[in-house]
C-alpha cells in the first residue's frame, strides 16, 4: 500500500509557496503522494484559495519522486483541451508523476449554481464521459476529432504528448454505492470510493466496491484504489484490514480534525506515513 497527503488548499493551506515547502517535507519524510483540492470557491466566504494548478506546479519543482495531482478536478466545469493542456504540461514539468482524480464536481449549489451552471449531476456524468474521451484523444497526439453531445472537435492535433506511457493515469471518484460512477472508473486506472453523508467505509464495503469493479473491468493492467481519511483514526491493523479489501493508495487528509494548525499538520507530515 502506498500513503499519500491530501490538502484542502483553502486558507492557511493555500499559499503555493506553503504547500510546496510541505510537499518537499512530506517527500522527505517517506510520503508517497501530495494531492491537493480542485475548487473554484472555498468553503467560507473571504477564505483565500490558490489556483490548485499553480500550486501543483510549484510542487512539482520541490520535489522528485512523489506522484501529485488534484483530488478531484470537475471535469464539466473545465474545458476539456484546456484541461488537456494543463495535464500535459504539468506531468512534463514532474518528469512524469501526475495521476488525474477526476469526477462530476461538488457541492452543486456553490461549484456550479453560483456561476449559473447545471445542477443537475447525471448531466454532469454525461459531460465527465465525453470529457474523458477527449482527455485521451488530445493526449494521443494524433490527429483527433469527436462528435458528442457536449463537444466537438475537427482535426485537432496536440503536442508534446504525455511523459507516461500509454497517457497519464485517471482515478475517478464516486460514491461507493453508486453504480454507474463506478463502471466509469472501471473503464480508467482507478477508483476514489467516496462515502455518502458523514458515514465510513469500511474494509467489508471496500470489498463491495472492488468486486463490483473488478467485474467491469476490460483491462488487466494495474488498477488502483483510494481512500482519504479526514481524521488520522486509522490504526495500522486496521489498515491491514482495508489492504486485504484491495486498498492501494490511503490518503491522509490534513486539515482539521486531524491537524487543528497549519504548523500542527506539518509536524504531522514531518513524522511519515503510518508503519504496516
Amino acid at each position: 500500500m502506498k500513503f499519500g497527503i491530501d490538502a484542502a488548499n483553502f486558507g492557511d493551506y493555500s499559499d503555493p509557496s506553503t504547500m510546496s515547502d510541505m510537499a518537499y517535507e512530506a517527500e522527505e519524510a517517506g510520503w508517497d503522494g501530495f494531492f491537493v483540492f480542485d475548487h473554484i470557491l472555498p468553503t467560507d466566504v473571504g477564505m483565500e484559495l490558490h489556483d490548485p494548478w499553480v500550486v501543483l506546479a510549484a510542487i512539482a519543482m520541490r520535489t522528485t519522486t512523489m506522484r501529485i495531482g488534484p483530488m478531484v478536478t470537475p471535469v464539466p466545469r473545465r474545458r476539456p483541451w484546456k484541461l488537456a493542456r494543463e495535464t500535459v504540461s504539468l506531468d512534463h514539468l514532474s518528469g512524469g508523476r501526475l495521476t488525474l482524480s477526476v469526477g462530476i464536481g461538488g457541492p452543486s449549489e456553490r461549484e456550479f449554481e453560483s456561476f449559473g451552471e447545471t445542477l443537475d449531476a447525471r448531466l454532469r456524468g454525461d459531460m465527465l464521459d465525453e470529457g474523458l474521451q477527449v482527455l485521451e484523444g488530445l493526449w494521443s497526439g494524433e490527429s483527433f476529432s469527436y462528435e458528442g453531445r457536449h463537444y466537438r472537435l475537427k482535426d485537432v492535433e496536440f503536442a508534446p504528448q504525455p511523459v507516461q506511457s500509454p497517457r497519464i493515469p485517471m482515478w475517478v471518484g464516486a460514491k461507493w454505492r453508486n453504480k454507474k460512477p463506478l463502471r466509469r472508473a472501471a473503464r480508467w486506472d482507478g477508483v476514489f470510493p467516496i462515502p455518502h453523508g458523514v458515514e465510513t467505509i469500511t474494509p467489508e464495503n471496500l470489498r463491495t466496491v472492488v468486486d463490483y469493479v473488478s467485474e467491469h473491468r476490460e483491462s488487466d493492467a494495474d488498477f488502483d484504489v483510494v481512500l482519504a481519511d479526514h481524521d488520522g483514526s486509522r490504526s495500522p491493523v486496521s489498515l491491514v484490514a482495508y489492504e486485504r479489501a484491495g486498498l492501494t493508495w490511503w490518503v491522509q487528509r490534513i486539515h482539521s480534525p486531524w491537524a487543528r494548525s497549519l504548523d500542527e499538520a506539518r509536524a504531522l507530515i514531518r513524522q511519515g506515513p503510518p508503519a504496516l
